[in-house]
């Protein structure tokens, strides 16, 4: 590659995730933008990931769109060996004439993924739900019951139990 500012896109589609072994992503649209500045022995690389995944929600199995909005960026520089211990630089061998960004496109969109995949309260299938609710409904188990409020009812992680009223007090500042 030259020295200087060079540009490349890159539309991602299903075939991509498929190429890289990674069965979650049911389907994407993700259109990226590399803009890469070679100087000297290294390159400063910028990634800008726009557009669409499909996975599975977790509750009903149905597809959920979820949007990538997300950019990274890396210094790629050579060196003796190859090092890949930090987010922000890598270091390959002399002898690599090549540089592979699906890895660095695949991480980037994996990551902006959230780990809980869940539809809106009350946009999941309803024919599996209630095939879920019925499930938990004959297993007579008081934590499949609690399970069961979760799931159907969109609640999240949130205690309303007592706290510790010495947290408390950290409500009452105003760090504006």
């Amino acid at each position: 590659m030259p020295e200087g500012v060079q540009e490349v896109d890159y539309q991602i589609g299903k075939q991509f995730f498929v190429n890289m072994e990674n069965n979650d992503v049911r389907n994407a649209d993700v259109k990226v933008h590399l803009v890469v500045e070679h100087k000297n022995d290294y390159y400063d690389m910028h990634f800008t990931l726009t557009g669409e995944v499909a996975v599975a929600c977790d509750r009903c199995l149905d597809d959920l769109v979820l949007p990538i909005d997300t950019t990274y960026h890396i210094i790629v520089k050579y060196g003796d060996d190859y090092r890949d211990d930090s987010d922000e630089f890598m270091e390959i061998p002399f002898s690599d004439t090549d540089i592979n960004v699906a890895y660095m496109i695949h991480d980037t969109i994996a990551l902006a993924i959230p780990i809980k995949h869940v539809h809106p309260l009350g946009k999941c299938n309803r024919a599996m739900s209630s095939i879920l609710k019925k499930h938990r409904a004959s297993s007579n188990n008081p934590e499949d019951a609690d399970l069961e409020d979760e799931l159907m009812d969109g609640i999240d992680d949130i205690d309303t139990g007592a706290t510790d009223s010495r947290w408390d007090k950290l409500k009452d500042l105003n760090l504006d």
